[in-house]
C-alpha cells in the first residue's frame, strides 16, 4: 500500500513508483455480458465494460437522463429495445458516447464458443473460463497507479457467487492486483446506474455484429452509424492503444 507521500512497490517482478494517495485517479467500471452461458446455443460470448473517472460519472449519468427526457424514452436504455420508432434517440446516444472523452468501452468476444475444449487445455470448466475472460477484459483497463470501483449487472441468483470469485481472481493473479487498487466491487441492477445501461447497449451491439444478424433494421442502422462515426469496424480486434473503443477477439485453440 502506498502511504500519503508515495513510494515504491512491485507488481510481480516489476518495481513501480506508487502514487501519493491524494493523486490517485478514481474510476468507475460498469461490466455487462451477453451470450455467456455454455449451452445457450449461441456461437459467441461477449463481455463488455464502460469506464470513466468517478468525478465524471454523476454528470454523465445526468446527461444520459436528459437525452432520455428529450426523446421521451422511458425506462432503461437496452440494446434489445432498439427500434425504428426510436432510432433518432439511439443515434444520439451513440453520438453522445463518442463525443464524451471521459467515457471508454472495452469489449471481449469469444468466437466459436462451441469449439471450446476446457479439459484439453487444463482450464477447468466453463465457469472458470468465464472468470479468465473477465480477467482478460479488465486487466487492460486496470492500472496499479489508479483505483477502481467495479460494478457488475445482476443477472441471476448466482451473481453474488460470481462477484466473490471474480474478486479473488483479480486480487490473486500473476499481476498481483491489490485490494487497494480495486477499492470496491459490487453487483447492482442496471436501473440503478445509467452508465451500466450504456455498457448493456454497447455490449449488445457488439454481440449483434458478431452474431451476423440483420433482422432488425434499426439495430443495423445504429451499428453502421457507430462504425462510421468511430471510423473502425466492430468486427475486428483493435490495437491495445485504442482507448475509446477497444475490442479483443478470442479464438479457441484447436486440439
Amino acid at each position: 500500500m502506498a502511504d500519503a507521500g508515495g513510494g515504491v512497490g512491485s507488481i510481480g517482478n516489476r518495481r513501480i513508483a506508487l502514487m501519493p494517495i491524494d493523486k490517485i485517479t478514481l474510476y468507475n467500471v460498469y461490466c455487462d455480458e451477453s451470450c455467456h452461458l455454455e449451452n445457450d446455443g449461441q456461437p459467441i460470448m461477449v463481455l463488455g465494460a464502460i469506464w470513466c473517472p468517478k468525478d465524471d460519472a454523476r454528470r454523465l449519468g445526468a446527461e444520459l437522463r436528459d437525452i432520455k427526457a428529450r426523446h421521451r424514452a422511458r425506462g432503461e436504455l437496452k440494446w434489445s429495445k432498439t427500434s425504428e420508432s426510436r432510432l433518432p434517440f439511439y443515434l444520439e446516444i451513440i453520438d453522445w458516447f463518442l463525443a464524451e472523452s471521459p467515457l471508454h468501452f472495452r469489449g471481449l468476444v469469444v468466437l466459436n464458443k462451441q469449439a471450446l475444449n476446457h479439459a484439453a487445455f487444463n482450464q477447468g470448466d466453463h465457469d472458470l473460463f468465464y472468470y479468465k475472460m473477465q480477467f482478460s477484459l479488465l486487466n487492460k483497463i486496470l492500472s496499479p497507479d489508479s483505483q477502481y470501483a467495479i460494478y457488475l449487472d445482476i443477472k441471476d441468483t448466482r451473481s453474488r457467487l460470481k462477484l466473490k470469485r471474480l474478486r479473488e481472481v483479480l486480487c490473486n493473479n500473476v499481476y498481483d492486483f491489490t485490494s487497494d487498487m480495486i477499492g470496491h466491487i459490487q453487483n447492482i441492477h442496471s436501473h440503478e446506474a445509467e452508465l451500466m445501461q450504456v455498457a448493456d447497449y454497447l455490449t449488445g451491439a457488439l454481440a449483434y455484429r458478431h452474431r451476423n444478424l440483420q433482422g432488425n433494421p434499426a439495430k443495423v442502422a445504429v451499428l453502421e452509424h457507430l462504425e462510421r462515426k468511430w471510423g473502425c469496424s466492430l468486427s475486428f480486434s483493435t490495437p491495445l492503444r485504442e482507448q475509446k473503443i477497444n475490442i479483443f477477439l478470442f479464438s479457441p485453440r484447436q486440439v
